[in-house]
């Protein structure tokens, strides 16, 4: 019992005598977690976090040991004490090298779009699942839901970080029609969306989600961070772009695609992409020539693995940030829409993930307005080929997943200083 107690002693000592704690992100036995830790203190303490980019994987510093270190002893996270003569060398050493130093100031205020709570069948059983809500659930991230309702009543004002993931912005119920129109889940949810619309005083539910995507992009414009994944990508892009015009087909709304609509799209309206075709053929479970993933892949084939590109830190510090990771090659992983065919990605995009045929990006950037946006193709990025119906993931088997990274680095994005971050 006294050797307890001595050993008891020396730790809280050693811990008093250190001035900072590092949680290191090369080798780490709960990245995901490490996250949540750095979220929860700027919370609950706030002041300054150092998130060093380029430096062991992009480690996190904090400037006092004791909350941090029991938040993190609580839950497994791999720690690291440092003196402050430690701290000073490695100022001094990142300043040398392709790193750089990013002080994160607050917690983010965060919002999924996604169906709330009911007991209306049309939400209830829809077949699928968010990657995002899994990750930020695990890592113990605070986040409110919000949806159509939310969004059209003014319910993203005082939100710094939304994230859309399998939603359907163009009002074409997923593109499901083909496969999935007489499946009791396809139509208890269009005619969830199609009671919505009325009550709301549209015609249709692609006219709901037009202003629902222009509110998005105001959002935006104005400052927000959006984080898309899976069809929210293509989907809002198109929908932005057919503002002025109806592309959905007979079979989803009752009136058919307008015979100009080409040449009303207005391109400059999208996040991301431009020049792109439309898939008019309500049968084919595409929204349009964006996404050119190989669906005949297999996770052993590697054919959609993808490599993260290595920029300047203290450059570019963005895309850096949004990179941090422990591994460079990222498997790759699918969804209603996975990858981007860079022929139709603007040019003042910035293409962080690419795959090695350099034709196909899976991971993008742009500033937008005041604000930013990043796409991430894919559903799950631990799940290959995630079908409708198909478990949720156990996020806890995959706590060191570099996938999951690259979502949990864009979570934190909106707590940097504001003035380091302009574009």
């Amino acid at each position: 019992m006294k050797r307890i107690s001595l050993l008891l002693a020396i730790l809280i000592l050693s811990i008093i005598s250190c001035d900072y704690l590092m949680i290191p992100m090369d080798v780490q036995y709960d990245h995901l977690k490490a996250y949540g830790a750095v979220y929860n203190y700027l919370k609950e303490r706030g002041g300054k976090v150092i998130w060093a980019l380029n430096y062991k994987g992009g480690s996190f510093i904090f400037p006092e040991t004791a909350f941090i270190a029991d938040y993190c002893a609580a839950r497994k996270i791999t720690t690291l004490l440092m003196t402050e003569s430690e701290f000073v060398s490695t100022k001094e050493f990142i300043e040398q090298e392709n790193m750089e130093i990013v002080y994160l100031e607050k917690a983010p205020k965060i919002a999924v779009f996604t169906p709330l709570e009911s007991n209306d069948p049309g939400i209830s059983d829809e077949p699928w699942d968010d990657a995002v809500i899994l990750v930020l659930e695990y890592a113990e991230i605070e986040f409110k839901k919000i949806y159509i309702d939310e969004v059209l009543g003014g319910g993203l004002e005082g939100i710094e970080w939304l994230h859309l993931h399998h939603e359907d912005f163009t009002g074409q119920f997923g593109k499901f029609y083909g496969a999935y129109k007489t499946a009791k889940w396809y139509i208890d949810h269009r005619n969830w969306l199609n009671r919505k619309a009325k009550e709301k005083g549209y015609d249709s539910v692609r006219e709901m989600f037009r202003d629902v995507s222009a509110r998005i992009a105001s959002f935006v414009s104005e400052g927000g961070f959006l984080f898309a994944m899976c069809s929210a990508t293509d989907s809002l892009d198109i929908a932005l772009s057919a503002v002025h015009t109806d592309i959905v087909p007979q079979e989803f709304d009752g009136t058919p695609v307008a015979g100009d609509y080409k040449n009303r799209l207005d391109l400059s309206l999208p996040f991301v992409f431009t020049g792109f075709n439309i898939v008019e053929n309500p049968d084919i479970y595409e929204f349009s020539n964006i996404d050119i993933s190989d669906y005949s892949a297999t996770p052993q084939s590697g054919k959609e693995d993808f490599f993260l590109f290595d920029f300047s830190a203290k450059q570019d510090p963005i895309p850096t940030m949004l990179c941090q990771n422990h591994a460079k090659l990222i498997h790759g992983f699918m969804g209603q829409t996975s990858t981007f065919d860079m022929r139709f990605i603007k040019d003042t995009v910035v293409i962080m993930g690419f795959l090695k045929d350099l034709k196909r990006a899976k991971y993008v950037y742009t500033g937008y307005g005041k604000g930013f946006c990043t796409y991430y193709g894919g559903h799950d990025p631990e799940d290959f080929a995630h079908k409708i119906g198909d478990p949720p993931v156990n996020v806890q088997f995959y706590r060191n997943s570099p996938g999951y990274r690259l979502i949990l680095n864009n979570v934190l994005f909106p707590a940097t200083q504001k003035k380091r971050m302009k574009t």
